[in-house]
């Protein structure tokens, strides 16, 4: 993996060059800026509130769970036998079925966070497409290079351009 990402950062580099002494118009894309900007984050926010009743119903139902509990504990020396096995095993399930909640509720903040993220990525590669043919750049880099000047960072008209 290692040589392969050497041998593309060297074409990379042979083009970019190649490029640069025809004249070419080249831009390069910081994603660590794309990944901190404002537009970035709403995203994460989004998630957020999305998924805020969800973990606020699996709070309650861990808090019911909890309070359950300690009502049998204090219950249990009064209980028969009989009694205190069926509670026991209630509480057992109840837990069992929180965990089922969280695990569901798990992988769908996964794919819903994938979902999101993709639909981010798109809006990147969109607005440095648009930059790209508006502007009238030969190539547009992101995510690669070991210097990259001024003169050629194109992230702030990209940052514009996403919405």
């Amino acid at each position: 993996m290692r040589v392969f990402t050497q041998v593309l950062f060297t074409m990379y580099l042979v083009v970019f060059a190649s490029l640069t002494h025809a004249g070419s118009k080249v831009g390069y894309v910081q994603m660590k800026v794309i990944m901190q900007s404002p537009q970035s984050l709403d995203v994460g926010k989004k998630l957020q509130n999305e998924f805020k009743p969800r973990n606020a119903e699996l709070e309650k139902i861990a808090k019911d769970i909890q309070d359950k509990e300690i009502a049998f504990q204090k219950d249990s020396p009064s209980l028969s036998q009989r009694d205190y096995n069926i509670k026991s095993k209630e509480i057992e399930y109840l837990k069992i079925d929180l965990e089922r909640k969280r695990q569901h509720q798990h992988e769908d903040f996964l794919i819903r966070k994938q979902e999101l993220l993709n639909n981010f990525q798109n809006s990147i590669n969109n607005a440095v497409t648009t930059l790209g043919q508006n502007e009238g750049y030969d190539l547009i880099l992101y995510n690669t290079g070991g210097y990259i000047g001024p003169k050629v960072d194109v992230t702030d008209k990209v940052l514009k351009l996403i919405k």
